[in-house]
Order: C-alpha cells, then sequence, then structure tokens
C-alpha cells in the first residue's frame, strides 16, 4: 500500500505540473446546494424529458461520486455495500442493474463478465452533466446499441470554454475528512487553436475506511436488536484516475478523441454475520479506455455519426481466509466497439435514422491457487454482437411529437473449455408520444411503450458450476404515462415551478435467477422468474429569488414501486415483493444562497422492504433515511476563485443498511478548498 500511495501522489505531482483546472470539490455521502435543480429546456422539445443535473448545479451538488449524485433522481435505486471503497450499482424501476445503460460521453461502459458498473468508480471532478432517460434518449441520432436498454445513464464530461483572450484553465482541489480521507484533484484545459482545445484531468483519492457501526441482528421473532458496536475493517481504498480529452471543431461537425484510465487497491470488508466482521478479502482493478467520436453534417438534411472505442480491463481477487477455500483468481476483458449512424432530415418536422454497431468482447478467466507463478486458464470467452436500428420522429402542428424505433440485435459466441451458448437474435420495438394541450399552457403529457432486453452475462452462462449456456435474454416490456408542467419567470419572486408526475407499468420475463435443483440442490443459473412491476414518480421543485441577492431553492422526488415475483403460484414468496425494493421513497433539497455564501440541506428517505424473496418478518428490512448538511462560501481574490467547503454527512448519526449486513457510515465531516484560475 505505501509504494502504490508514493506511485499516485507522484503521478500528480506530476500532473500538477503542467500549466493547466479540476474543478470543484465532491463528496461522500451527501448532497448539498444545488442552486436551480430543474431542466431549463421548455419540456415540449424532448418527446421524453430526462433527470438532469449539469453546470452550476452539478457543482454546487458536491457529491463524491456518480454514484452519490444520481440518487435523488426518482424511481431509481443505489445498491451502495458501504464507505468511499464500496461497490456501487443502480437499478431503474426495479428492473435490475443489468438493464440499466451507462454511457460515458456518449459511448457505453461495458463490464461483460457480470453486466454491472460500478458507479463510484467515477468521480464528478470533470462531469459536466448527467441525464437519466426512461426508456430511451429522445434524439434519434444515435448508436444502434442506445436503443436497447431500458433506462439509461448519459455521463458528459466538462468541454474546455475559454473567457475572452484566455487560452488555458488551471482548477486544483484538495477535500480531507473523516476516516483518512484525502483527495487531491487537477483539472487543465488548453486552447490549442480557435477549434481545437484540450483537457487533463488527474485525481487520487485513499482512504482507510475504518468507519464505526453498530451491529445489528434480527432474531426469529423479527425484533431488530444492536449487540455491540464496532468498526469497519479491510474497507479502505487507493485509487488513481487520470484522463484526457482533444475536442475539435470544423465547417461542417466536431469531433472528440477520450482517454481514460483508473487503477485501485481496495479492501472488501464483506457481509458483518454471525459476529464476524474482519475479511481479508483484496481487490485491484485497472480499467482504461480510448474512445473517439465523429459528427458530420455531410449534405442538406444528412448527417452521420461515427463512434469507436478499445476498452481493457484487469481485475485480481485475493481471499486469504483460511477457513474457507482459498482463493486468487485473475479475470481479464477487451472490447472493440464501432458504431455508424445516419440521420436524414425528410422535412423541418420529419427525422429518420439508421445506425449499425458491432461490438466484441473477449473474457480470460485465471486461476493462480495451483501455482502462483503461472495462471491457469478458467474460462475463455469471445462475444461479437451486431446492432441494427431503425428510427423516426416527427411532429404535427408543433403540439404533437412522436418517436418511434425498432432494434435488432445478433450474438454469436466462442467458448473454449466448455459448450458455448448458441446464436441469439432479438428485435425489440419502441414508440413515445408527447402532447401539450394547449398553446397558452406548459402542460405536456407523454407516453411510451418499449421492449428491451438483456443478454446472459459470462457469468450467467459460464461461471464454475452455475452457469448455462442454455440461457435466454431476459425482456423487458414497459408502459408509461405522464404529464410535465414547467414555468419560468425572470420577475418577481416565483421564478421557476417544475412539476411531473408518471405512472408506469413494467412486465420482466425470462428472468435470469440462480437456483438449486436435483437431489443434491446444486446451483445453477435458469430462466425463471416473471416479475410485475408498477409505479409512480412524482416529483416538483421552485425557485424563489428575494431582495439583496438571497435565493431559495427546493426540490422534492417521491416514487411508488409494487414489483413483485409472479413466476410460480406454488411458490411461498408469491406475489411477495422482490428484494431490497421499498415500497414507498423519496428526497428533499432545501438550497438558501446570499452572495457570495449557500447553505444546503438534503434528506433521503427508504421506506421498509424485504431482503430475501419471502417477505415474512425475519427478512424485514427497517426504513432508513439520512440527512446532510454544507456550508459553501466563494472568495475572489484577483484573477483566482477560491471556495472553501464543509460538510457533516449522516447529520442525525443513523445507523442504517441498504444491503442488509453491510453498514453505511455514521456521523462524518468534510473539508475542501478548490481555487480555479
Amino acid at each position: 500500500m505505501g509504494e502504490i500511495k508514493r506511485r499516485h501522489a507522484l503521478c500528480l505531482m506530476g500532473v500538477f505540473c503542467l500549466p493547466l483546472p479540476a474543478v470543484s470539490a465532491h463528496r461522500t455521502d451527501s448532497i448539498h446546494n444545488l442552486g436551480e435543480v430543474v431542466v431549463k429546456a421548455k419540456t415540449y422539445k424532448e418527446v421524453i424529458p430526462a433527470q438532469t443535473l449539469k453546470g452550476e448545479e452539478l457543482r454546487k451538488l458536491n457529491s463524491f461520486s456518480v454514484a452519490d449524485a444520481i440518487r435523488y433522481f426518482s424511481g431509481l435505486q443505489i445498491k451502495d455495500y458501504g464507505g468511499v471503497a464500496g461497490l456501487k450499482t443502480v437499478n431503474i424501476r426495479s428492473m435490475g442493474t443489468n438493464h440499466t445503460g451507462v454511457y460515458y460521453n456518449g459511448i457505453q461502459l461495458g463490464n461483460a463478465q457480470n453486466g454491472q458498473v460500478d458507479l463510484g468508480k467515477f468521480s464528478l471532478d470533470n462531469i459536466e452533466e448527467i441525464s437519466l432517460y426512461n426508456g430511451q434518449k429522445s434524439d434519434i441520432f444515435q448508436s444502434a446499441r442506445e436503443f436497447g436498454s431500458s433506462g439509461s445513464i448519459y455521463l458528459t464530461t466538462r468541454r474546455p470554454r475559454f473567457e475572452g483572450e484566455k487560452d488555458a484553465n488551471l482548477a486544483a482541489k484538495v477535500k480531507f475528512g473523516s476516516y483518512g480521507l484525502l483527495n487531491p484533484a487537477l483539472l487543465y484545459e488548453h486552447k490549442i487553436s480557435d477549434n481545437i482545445s484540450a483537457a487533463v484531468s488527474a485525481e487520487w483519492i485513499t482512504s482507510q475506511g475504518d468507519y464505526k457501526f453498530r451491529y445489528r441482528r434480527v432474531d426469529v421473532s423479527g425484533a431488530l436488536k444492536y449487540d455491540t458496536t464496532a468498526v469497519r475493517h479491510n474497507s479502505d481504498i487507493d485509487a488513481l484516475r487520470i484522463d484526457a480529452g482533444l475536442y475539435g471543431l470544423f465547417e461542417k461537425g466536431k469531433w472528440n478523441v477520450f482517454a481514460y484510465h483508473y487503477t485501485s487497491e481496495r479492501g472488501i470488508p464483506g457481509a458483518i454475520v454471525n459476529n464476524v466482521w474482519k475479511r481479508s478479502e483484496r481487490l485491484w482493478d485497472r480499467n482504461s479506455f480510448l474512445q473517439g467520436s465523429l459528427e458530420w453534417h455531410v449534405w442538406r438534411g444528412l448527417s452521420m455519426k461515427f463512434n469507436t472505442k478499445y476498452a481493457s480491463d484487469y481485475t485480481h481477487y485475493m481471499n486469504n481466509n483460511t477457513d474457507i477455500k482459498l482463493t486468487d483468481n485473475i479475470y481479464k476483458q477487451r472490447e472493440c466497439y464501432f458504431s455508424w449512424a445516419n440521420k436524414y432530415a425528410i422535412t423541418a418536422d420529419w427525422d429518420v435514422s439508421v445506425a449499425y454497431d458491432f461490438q466484441w468482447n473477449g473474457y480470460e478467466g485465471f486461476d493462480l491457487n495451483k501455482d502462483h507463478d503461472k495462471e491457469h486458464p478458467m474460462n475463455t470467452v469471445t462475444r461479437g454482437t451486431h446492432y441494427i436500428s431503425a428510427a423516426t420522429a416527427f411532429t404535427v402542428a408543433d403540439r404533437l411529437k412522436v418517436q418511434a424505433s425498432v432494434l435488432e440485435t445478433f450474438v454469436n459466441e466462442e467458448k473454449r473449455q466448455r459448450d458455448k451458448a448458441p446464436n441469439k437474435s432479438k428485435v425489440t420495438p419502441g414508440l413515445f408520444l408527447s402532447y401539450q394541450p394547449w398553446r397558452k399552457h406548459d402542460i405536456v403529457v407523454r407516453a411510451f411503450y418499449k421492449t428491451a432486453y438483456r443478454m446472459p452475462t459470462f457469468n450467467d452462462l459460464y461461471y464454475t458450476d452455475m452457469g448455462n449456456p442454455a440461457l435466454l435474454p431476459e425482456t423487458t416490456t414497459q408502459y408509461n404515462v405522464g404529464a410535465v408542467y414547467d414555468r419560468t419567470r425572470t420577475e418577481g419572486i416565483f421564478r421557476n415551478l417544475h412539476l411531473n408526475a408518471d405512472v408506469y407499468y413494467n412486465d420482466v420475463r425470462n428472468k435470469i435467477v440462480s437456483w438449486p435443483q436435483g437431489p443434491q440442490f446444486r446451483w445453477t443459473t435458469i430462466n425463471l422468474g416473471r416479475v410485475d412491476i408498477r409505479g409512480v414518480d412524482a416529483g416538483a421543485a421552485c425557485t424563489l429569488a428575494f431582495p439583496h441577492e438571497w435565493t431559495l431553492t427546493g426540490k422534492l422526488q417521491y416514487t411508488y414501486q409494487e414489483a413483485i415475483d409472479v413466476t410460480n403460484p406454488s411458490d411461498t414468496y408469491y406475489r411477495d415483493q422482490i428484494p431490497y425494493i421499498p415500497w414507498h421513497s423519496g428526497s428533499a433539497i432545501i438550497a438558501l444562497s446570499w452572495g457570495t455564501w449557500s447553505l444546503g440541506y438534503s434528506f433521503i428517505y427508504v421506506g421498509e422492504r424485504y431482503n430475501q424473496q419471502e417477505n415474512i418478518i425475519y427478512n424485514h428490512t427497517q426504513p432508513w433515511y439520512t440527512s446532510d448538511m454544507t456550508l459553501m462560501k466563494e472568495i475572489r481574490w484577483g484573477k483566482a476563485r477560491l471556495r472553501f467547503t464543509a460538510e457533516v454527512n449522516n447529520l442525525l448519526d443513523q445507523d442504517y443498511d441498504v444491503i442488509l449486513n453491510y453498514p453505511m457510515p455514521m456521523r462524518n465531516y468534510k473539508f475542501g478548498l478548490a481555487v480555479e484560475l
């Protein structure tokens, strides 16, 4: 660990020596002053508007990672295994992590091994905008693969901007706090010419992660009992992120090239079970990718977009616990991706598009237990996937907007050690509508229907003893009806009022589950499940402007979900709520600003739920809630802008688990300083 920390510190020092800005501070488990957290564009300009955080509002959010920021979107759950180092995955409308597409600068992040993207790895240091779409993005000028997800999260990095005659921006920040947290970061932007600019960003995160928690258990009667107070062990992290971007404009288009590298060593504290909270599991990660995009307006109404990407992922997992089987495995993944999208404007109100994508994934697993000097292959798999899409979008009388799409997917795999999965193909259509009933009122009603799928992962198909090459894709059918009201004023106290509500139904079939079979009750992965999901998403936001530079903003989000298992009437958990989905959840944000001062308060509530399939009292999980506060002060010092932050997370010192037996940090503090030139 000491050598890694020294190496990371030297890397950051080298970057700091460049003439170059990083941006503001982040944080771990809280949310703060957001300014105006609303979609500023008129709602009727998109068929299905996104939930969006961007620019100044995202900077003031002051979250530590992307996972922390998106917790405040409605209809979304974060599976958080605790602390800075804990795994953080996203689930939209109870359809599962694998049904969510996560896109970085327009190109999807992937993990063919387990289908999960750890959003805790992506800081907000250089993120300009985060958008959440249910169904799909409203713009049909996109890659074919983007039409395939049930829900999508788009992460867009900061594009260099220069004021006046400036040709360079430099920003640096450092944050420190509880549990030995140290988080310096740097961002440099340089104007190469009028049409070309570059950016380099680096960040180092280190934390001991040794936070206190109260160990709890549930007795046979369902009563919750706290046995003792302990300290979380083996939850340290040492991580370095470096990325660089090159951005260009030309007469009829734009292009960009982006490189990303993340490396980390972290402990895996594991679940607190049977009074055991000391673990020895370790994880080493190296994630790198190089991607590029070209958008070209060829002639008249014809436009083309090309995307390409190469990614390499390395994971080393070790468990030295002598009480169980020793594990020392290495997993390697590679991805090659190419996309060609075309859009043609038939008229000013009617567009059509076609796109073709090809994606190649390679996966190798190695066992080091037999001989630490040699990698023994466990699995070697390759997958080639072809995506072909067609879409159209048109507007009638500037009030009715229609978008329709269809995606066909072909999958072919090759496997060395075991039987390979058969070739697969799938067709998934979608239809989206929005209508403005009254021209003089900013009310829009919307609806959509869409089918989507998720392919079995390499672990689903080929994991030792549990994999099943015969698995079918897990499919979803989505229905949504909603309305939006958005009113903005430039004068008076009430500057903005935003209201939205959606009712939805999702039907998940061929759900992939692990199931004990046969007289030996050996676990295997099969298509068995069916889940019915019904829910309501509602939100409200407003901005009040008072004399003497006082501003008050507020935002509320509420979600109701009923996600029940309807697989087999003979099951004891038939029509029970599926694990970890609360019936009720919501969040509230209040931000008060005066001149260069700002004070923010945020609240998250997750209602009762069950941690296993059977909704019995022993599996019942209590609601949890957290309160967070932040104070921020900005100072102008010559040409520099300084920002000081002080944060209190989990203000009321709540004991809670997002995932059972993975305790979250209790009250903790962070302080930060950011400088922009």
